[in-house]
């Protein structure tokens, strides 16, 4: 926990609005106030520089001016409550659902959502994806009771925007051109090895993949998908899943996690 000095330095440092900390002395033994700007310049370039190393595709749509002035009052808001900057920002995302200049674009918070778990995922623990023999060997009479575990960077990305199009674009995966249908898209973010893939997901794959991460048993998992969109396809999500790496395990409802392979 800081002091009351370096809780008023703190402050400073974001708010040039407020006096040099009083503490703070020169060679003069005057507040060094030039030199106290510039460090609390320095700071403030510093984090929206992370932001944008975290956020490039974001900035990529905006542009960098308007970027590093949007993230300047994102940083001077909510400064860094931890040491560890490779996670800050994960409040950006609701920042840019609220800027009123950023109205224009109201697709932009969902791809920072998805540049965000393109982060964790990056940092997520390892894990060795499920071997797709292990499935195709179990009694196709209980499949519908399997459980899942999925793997630790697999994360789901809803929108009714198209944002994995959009990322795409502005991520170098793919060309800039018109996108002529502006359906929503939702996204399987997942590091299955050494790099992150992010999936755009068919008909009813989101809920379908949500289910399941949270423990449902793949029937159950099923109708909710189905439910969702009629146009839900159980072979060929299941093998999306499998195939993306985003399982790790899989076991009966009747079984713990460690009696199956």
């Amino acid at each position: 926990m800081f002091g009351p000095i370096q809780n008023t330095f703190a402050l400073a440092l974001l708010d040039p609005q407020r006096p040099v900390p009083g503490a703070l002395v020169s060679h003069t033994a005057s507040p060094p106030a030039k030199r106290f700007a510039v460090y609390r310049n320095n700071v403030v370039v510093g984090l929206v520089n992370a932001l944008a190393k975290r956020f490039p595709a974001v900035q990529r749509i905006v542009g960098e001016e308007f970027f590093a002035a949007m993230a300047r009052v994102f940083v001077i808001e909510n400064p860094p409550r931890s040491p560890v900057l490779m996670f800050y920002g994960d409040d950006f995302l609701d920042f840019i659902a609220s800027f009123e200049p950023a109205a224009e674009l109201p697709y932009l918070a969902d791809v920072a959502r998805l540049e965000a778990a393109r982060t964790r995922a990056y940092h997520a623990a390892e894990a060795k994806p499920l071997d797709p023999a292990i499935l195709q060997s179990l009694d196709k009479a209980a499949l519908g009771e399997i459980r899942i575990v999925p793997h630790p960077s697999a994360e789901i990305v809803r929108s009714k925007f198209p944002i994995v199009t959009i990322w795409a674009m502005n991520a170098g995966e793919i060309e800039l051109a018109p996108i002529e249908d502006w359906s929503g898209e939702d996204a399987l973010v997942v590091r299955p090895a050494l790099e992150v893939e992010v999936r755009a997901l068919p008909a009813g794959g989101a809920a379908f993949l949500s289910a399941l991460f949270a423990g449902a048993p793949l029937a159950a998992a099923a109708g909710t998908a189905l439910g969702e969109s009629a146009d839900f396809d159980l072979a060929a999500n299941l093998a999306g899943l499998i195939g993306a790496g985003a399982v790790t395990k899989v076991f009966l409802a009747n079984l713990q996690k460690d009696e199956m392979p």
